[in-house]
């Protein structure tokens, strides 16, 4: 990943913003609580590094803190979206064709339902909080990862190698975990990469409607929200939150399609060169051994190896 530019790109920029969310646990330039009421809506300067806000809150602090909020929705929302979209792909590929379909029919109704509808009827026993967010995001999220993944997943648990590995007497958990989401991670990468820069958009946007993170939690969004609506007057206190969210959202959906592309074999030549594929297809029998081919095929190629013993011997007694 590092090898091409894009990669490097991303991986700075995500390590950037996981390192300020660490420091701004035990540091920021400025108490979040301090404000000063002569220098409200400042321009950057040596005491305020970006400006001040309304209340003369420095700008950077905030950003700084928020960083930590954003980098916890983003990971609860990716976990929560991951693990109920693989139970709905577990669901879909089945071998109960009953399950199967109503589970595909569930998804098909279920997607159409936009994310903040969702946030708004979670928000009125819940109120504005983090939860709202991240169970609205990781609903929608997750749904749009089984209806992506479920093709490949379908294809799959139709392959030789998974039969040949439920007919060894594999469980549907060991098929599930060692066959079909292998062969489907490059898939899963991108989709919860986009996940992880929907939900940082999202949080801006559910935020700013009254329904995401609460007045007094520093985040990204929260600084986005309260400078808006001087824009026209105070531009820059809205370009330095707008132009850290453009930079991790590009970030974190660059880093999903370069690291598709490097654990991939159909995208990757060099995997393929490597001769390593997904632990499904080194373990066809469902035997645990990553041998790659069946016992019995093992057998039989070892019996077509071995010399004709029986000719041999009439031709030298001839």
């Amino acid at each position: 990943m590092w090898r091409r530019g894009e990669g490097r790109f991303a991986l700075i920029v995500l390590a950037l913003w996981v390192l300020v969310a660490v420091i701004s646990l035990i540091w920021t330039p400025q108490s979040l609580w301090a404000t000063d009421g002569y220098h409200v809506w400042a321009k950057p300067s040596a005491d305020h590094w970006l400006g001040t806000d309304g209340t003369g809150s420095d700008v950077f602090s905030w950003l700084m803190a928020g960083s930590r909020t954003n980098l916890l929705i983003v990971l609860l929302t990716v976990a929560l979206s991951a693990v109920w979209g693989l139970a709905m792909v577990a669901a879909m590929v089945a071998r109960h064709a009953a399950l199967s379909n109503a589970t595909v029919v569930a998804v098909d109704a279920l997607i159409s339902i936009p994310t903040v509808l969702v946030a708004l009827i979670l928000a009125v026993p819940l109120g504005a909080s983090v939860t709202v967010i991240v169970i609205a995001c990781g609903f929608g999220y997750g749904l749009n990862l089984a209806r992506v993944a479920r093709p490949a997943a379908v294809l799959a648990a139709r392959s030789a190698y998974v039969e040949s590995a439920r007919s060894n007497g594999a469980s549907g958990w060991r098929v599930l975990t060692s066959h079909i989401i292998p062969n489907i991670l490059p898939v899963l990468a991108v989709q919860l990469s986009l996940s992880a820069g929907t939900a940082v958009l999202a949080e801006s946007g559910l935020t700013y409607l009254g329904i995401g993170v609460p007045s007094g939690v520093p985040s990204w969004g929260h600084s986005l929200a309260t400078s808006v609506k001087l824009i026209n007057v105070f531009p820059l206190t809205v370009l330095w939150p707008g132009l850290i969210v453009t930079l991790v959202v590009v970030a974190l959906n660059v880093f999903g399609d370069v690291l598709r592309d490097a654990i991939d074999p159909v995208a990757n030549p060099a995997l393929r060169r490597a001769g390593i594929g997904s632990r499904a297809m080194r373990d066809d029998d469902g035997d645990g051994d990553d041998n790659g081919i069946d016992d019995a095929d093992t057998a039989q190629e070892r019996a077509e190896d071995v010399p004709d013993t029986a000719a041999m011997t009439g031709r030298s007694a001839r």
